[in-house]
């Protein structure tokens, strides 16, 4: 993706962050936990993500930027397929500000996300999606996604990830 990214829908452009947006980028995160009912795992600082995003590049993010005020973004980073033997892009974040969604930025971005795997030739792009958000569930089956109801997904942290790194 070249910098900035012009798109089909009217004043709104997509751009690759940079360091100077992580303000920017944690307000996104504590509106998405607001949405969410989560903003009590948020333990992201401005300092956390400059750290993360910009020195170590765990992830990737895109700001969408509509009349020149940012409306959204998508915080992404590479899995690995073994059965396909290539990475995928795993979308760890996609959210639109509510007064400007319903007007294709999120669809958009998702969009060019699709392109960026394929420009660099992953073999999937996944996420995950709170099973009580149906308008989210709704647009992404609309645009191909299927989702995958077989699969549980696991998480450690916090006091039982040291826990467990410690049985060894």
């Amino acid at each position: 993706m070249s910098e900035i990214t012009k798109t089909s829908i009217e004043n709104f452009i997509l751009r690759k962050a940079e360091i100077n947006d992580v303000g920017i980028i944690l307000g996104f995160i504590k509106e998405l936990a607001e949405y969410e009912k989560l903003s009590h795992e948020v333990m992201a600082t401005e300092e956390l993500l400059k750290i993360s995003l910009f020195e170590n590049k765990y992830a990737e993010v895109i700001i969408g930027e509509f009349d020149k005020k940012p409306v959204g973004y998508c915080l992404y980073f590479y899995s690995f397929s073994t059965f396909l033997g290539k990475p995928g892009i795993y979308l760890e974040d996609l959210y639109i500000t509510p007064l400007m969604r319903g007007r294709g930025f999120g669809k958009t971005l998702l969009s060019n996300l699709a392109k960026i795997a394929v420009e660099r030739n992953c073999g999937r792009l996944e996420w995950s999606c709170l099973n009580w958000n149906k308008s989210a569930i709704n647009l992404y089956k609309s645009m191909g996604a299927v989702s995958m109801d077989e699969w549980t997904g696991f998480r450690v942290t916090g006091e039982n990830l040291l826990k467990l790194a410690g049985n060894n």
